[in-house]
């Protein structure tokens, strides 16, 4: 039996049992629990939390930093080390600095690692305090605020409209309840609850059962109150909740593509390394060691703690923008975002709107229309909207207070049904004092019109036929034209009537129409500007009208020529609306349902989509997109789902996040890039030298040493300035390009390293050991000294052309004049070459198998780091000519 089925099991026997039952069993009261009974129902029945899942403990980040790829073939490396050079070498021969500064490695890739993790960790609890969710309980028969996460089984909790539910709860008491389980069904429709006992013949499954609310479902309208059944895995949302390697990886699948480049590369090194050192009379394991050093020098080590590092500091500097990222891995969603979903109220437009007009069904103004719609804005429980605090607002008008006030004393509220975005309008029972009701519903004018019969004209009710249809449909699309929001309002007499039906939402009296104003942002067109200039294309997903939503779009700049509604997308199949989504900018009157399928087909056509909402209509599509953008003031529902906080609703500030996002992102490429392409030159450099020198070319150690260094050094990139040709368009994570790059700037590296061997082995070697060649020697002394003076220079010239290169391949232009690196990158890089090149003048030299040169050989030095600067900026720029790109 799977954990969902069992758990529907355990949960669906209480919707046919008596309250009574259920507090006798579980151990609760109606006045709530005991605090000393808190504890045992937490130790019994488990914590409102997917702990296991989520927490993210010191082990967990324990194993992030220190056990991945690289460090395992690290590790491998190491132990073999330790046999070949420490276990099987003789008492004179054995030499442990190799396995030390192979294990040192990995201790320096994974604290930095730790550290940044642990840096990370902390802004996640910091922003926690931000979407933090309270809940009230009755404990003891008190009222009071807790986290949802100190909730416990036997809790008895009460829910209003904007509620998210805590845990799945058997209701107890209900008034107008009505909740949206679109979290768990995907399904649109509100689902009307209340709180009797089925009966054993009804064959509901487990979402459709009317007095069960579930974890994660939304309170609509109305309140409630209930008792805890189940909290956290145990409930029915936890037993499908995807566990971490399940849920979004976009970043990941990018990080794995580049790993298995690298791969690639090693799989083919290691054997042509190892068969070289065999015929050129090498030891089997000092073979088979070398070989692994050599695939290991092609890996950059610290990729990991440099990916975190820019990543952190992409967060940080983020949150500086008012932008928060609660999992620094969605800093890639920023980076390559090439789409922008986004409703436009609140974000093209300002959140609140104004009431310009209230008219009759021929564009009158009528008060009797303005008072109805109060009556049923001011009745309904739902969600608190624009629209209704708008109507709400007409109260505080100079002197009309006090009729307001008498209205709402002459119509009691007596049932209602709540905002369904499926039917588009919400209905009111209010009743006078004799007893006569009215029934109002208020909403979308074509949902409304398609329930009435009749029109009110000057107290007068009139059958509507098509004149009168045609009479609306020109006093409606007039406003809609000049970019107006327009809802319908209707009504209709019942008589001594205590409930709303089906059926009595038919032969409505069109009453009129209200008309608001909903005016683009001042700063709404140059931010459209700037997402497009930045290759970001906006979409419009909105639930309002075509013509709104086109008028508005118009005024900013997003293509409307043609616009696709709700109706429509309906009638498309899956590919007709994948072709559509490339053309079309627009889309409207849609359903929550509607926006996840949107996303999913542009989504599946390639584009890495993000989606800005922040109402509970939004949340199925924030959860579909690659990046989901939420706003500190959205539902904590919608910012529960999404990947990203957004301290302001603006488009300017997601500008910044875009922005920043692609600086991060291009810094990390340069890094895996540059490195990788370098790390090849050299490697390539060691196999040729290999088939031809007597010696090995660098050692085990000399090649980590060189590494370690380089990776140190790099550590500065995360602070790198950024080119602006490089921010204007998405950043590609994938090792797609990676072979590309290294096998077209890698073999410049190699040419030059040849270069420097014949310069080394025929004639500064020779020079330095009496005027003869290697071969010459008989002398061990002399020879040791030789392949000293060999390597050393060798190990200077990898890693002078090494750190040089960095400046050149980090921008397209011609470096230090058209583009400067920071200051730290410039400062760090100079004292590394400074530093390391020192260690050769040190007596600590000889422990790496490393001497002193003759200063002339820094001239020569100096002269091929140059011609190698200049080649490859030949190179670079064939190779944007051919690729249009570069990092």
């Amino acid at each position: 039996m799977s954990k969902t089925t069992l758990i529907d099991c355990c949960i669906k026997k209480y919707a046919y049992r008596e309250i009574s039952e259920i507090y006798k069993e579980i151990g609760a009261s109606p006045q709530g629990l005991f605090p000393e009974q808190v504890d045992g129902m937490r130790r019994r029945y488990g914590e409102n939390s997917f702990a296991k899942r989520k927490k993210d403990t010191m082990l967990r980040c324990l194993r992030r930093a220190f056990i991945n790829p690289f460090h395992i073939i690290l590790f491998v490396l190491g132990m073999i080390s330790l046999a070949t050079d420490v276990v099987l070498a003789s008492n004179f021969a054995r030499n442990a600095t190799t396995a030390i500064i192979i294990f040192s490695m990995i201790l320096t890739s994974g604290v930095i690692r730790l550290i940044q993790e642990l840096r990370a960790k902390n802004a996640a609890q910091q922003l926690e305090r931000l979407i933090h969710e309270s809940i009230t309980v009755r404990r003891a028969g008190d009222l009071q605020e807790i986290s949802a996460e100190e909730l416990v089984v036997g809790d008895i909790v009460l829910l209003s409209a904007g509620d998210r539910v805590p845990a799945d709860i058997r209701l107890t008491k209900v008034s107008d309840l009505f909740i949206s389980q679109a979290a768990i069904t995907g399904e649109s429709a509100i689902l009307e609850k209340n709180c009797n006992t089925l009966s054993y013949g009804s064959t509901e499954t487990l979402t459709q059962l009317e007095n069960l609310a579930f974890m994660a479902t939304t309170v609509i309208g109305g309140k409630g109150e209930g008792i805890v059944l189940a909290v956290g895995k145990d409930t029915l949302y936890g037993s499908f909740e995807k566990s971490d390697a399940e849920e979004k990886q976009s970043f990941q699948k990018g990080a794995n593509s580049i790993a298995w480049v690298m791969l690639r590369f090693i799989v083919v090194l290691i054997p042509i390394v190892f068969v070289l050192l065999r015929l050129t009379g090498g030891k089997w394991l000092e073979s088979f060691a070398f070989a692994l050093s050599v695939a290991v020098g092609l890996m950059p080590e610290m990729l990991p703690m440099v990916i975190t590092a820019c990543l952190a500091r992409g967060s940080l500097s983020m949150s500086r923008k008012q932008t928060i990222i609660k999992d620094i891995n969605a800093m890639q969603g920023f980076g390559s975002m090439d789409v922008l979903c986004m409703d436009k109220t609140g974000t093209l437009t300002n959140e609140s709107i104004l009431l310009e007009y209230y008219m009759d069904v021929l564009g009158n103004e009528s008060t009797r229309v303005l008072d109805f719609a109060f009556l049923n804005s001011m009745y309904h429980s739902g969600v608190c909207n624009p629209i209704d605090n708008a109507i709400l607002a007409c109260q505080t008008m100079p002197g009309r207070s006090a009729y307001y006030t008498r209205l709402l004393a002459q119509y009691q509220k007596t049932d209602e049904i709540p905002f369904d975005y499926a039917r588009k309008f919400v209905s009111t029972l209010v009743t006078e004092a004799d007893g006569a009701g009215q029934l109002i519903i208020k909403g979308d004018i074509a949902h409304v019109v398609a329930r009435c019969g009749f029109v009110e004209y000057r107290d007068a009710v009139l059958p509507m036929d098509e004149d009168k249809m045609r009479s609306v449909a020109s006093v409606v699309d007039e406003m809609l034209q000049d970019g107006m929001k327009v809802i319908a309002v209707a009504r209709k007499r019942i008589e001594k009537q205590n409930r709303i039906l089906p059926e009595d939402e038919q032969s409505m009296i069109l009453m009129g129409y209200l008309a608001f104003f909903d005016a683009p942002k001042k700063t709404a067109k140059t931010s459209v500007e700037a997402l497009k200039r930045l290759k970001v294309t906006p979409k419009i997903l909105t639930g309002d009208q075509a013509d709104v939503a086109v008028s508005v779009c118009r005024r900013v700049g997003i293509p409307s020529e043609t616009v696709l509604t709700g109706v429509q997308m309906d009638e498309m199949t899956d590919a007709a609306l994948g072709a559509a989504v490339e053309k079309i900018h627009v889309f409207a009157e849609l359903t929550p349902g509607q926006k996840v399928r949107l996303v999913s087909a542009l989504s599946q056509n390639g584009h890495t989509v993000g989606f800005l909402g922040d109402g509970i209509n939004d949340i199925p599509a924030l959860c579909e997109a690659n990046v989901g953008i939420s706003v500190d003031t959205a539902v904590d529902a919608a910012k529960d789902a999404a990947d990203v906080v957004l301290l302001q609703k603006d488009l300017g500030v997601l500008e910044q996040g875009i922005l920043e996002g692609r600086n991060t992102f291009t810094n990390m490429l340069k890094y895996i890039k540059i490195t990788a392409s370098s790390n090849f030159g050299n490697i390539f450099s060691i196999v040729c030298a290999s088939a031809f020198l007597p010696f090995l070319p660098m050692t085990s150690l000399q090649i980590l040493l060189l590494n370690l260094l380089y990776d140190v050094l790099c550590i500065i990139l995360p602070w790198d300035n950024v080119d602006e040709e490089e921010t204007l368009s998405p950043r590609d994570w994938s090792g797609r390009t990676l072979g590309r790059f290294m096998l077209s700037f890698g073999p410049i590296s190699s040419l030059f390293d040849i270069v420097t061997f014949l310069f080394l082995y025929y004639m500064l070697c020779p020079m330095l050991c009496g005027g003869v060649t290697y071969q010459s020697l008989t002398d061990s002394v002399m020879q040791l000294q030789y392949i000293s003076l060999f390597q050393t220079g060798w190990f200077l010239e990898s890693m002078w052309t090494q750190v040089l290169i960095l400046h050149f391949l980090r921008t397209r232009k011609i470096p230090f004049v058209q583009s400067r690196p920071s200051a730290p990158v410039i400062c760090i890089t100079l004292a590394g070459i400074i530093a390391f090149t020192a260690i050769t003048f040190t007596k600590g030299a000889a422990f790496f198998g490393l001497t002193h040169l003759p200063f002339w050989y820094f001239i020569f030095l100096l002269i091929v780091a140059l011609l190698y600067m200049l080649l490859t900026t030949v190179v670079k720029a064939f190779y944007q000519k051919k690729y249009h790109e570069l990092i």
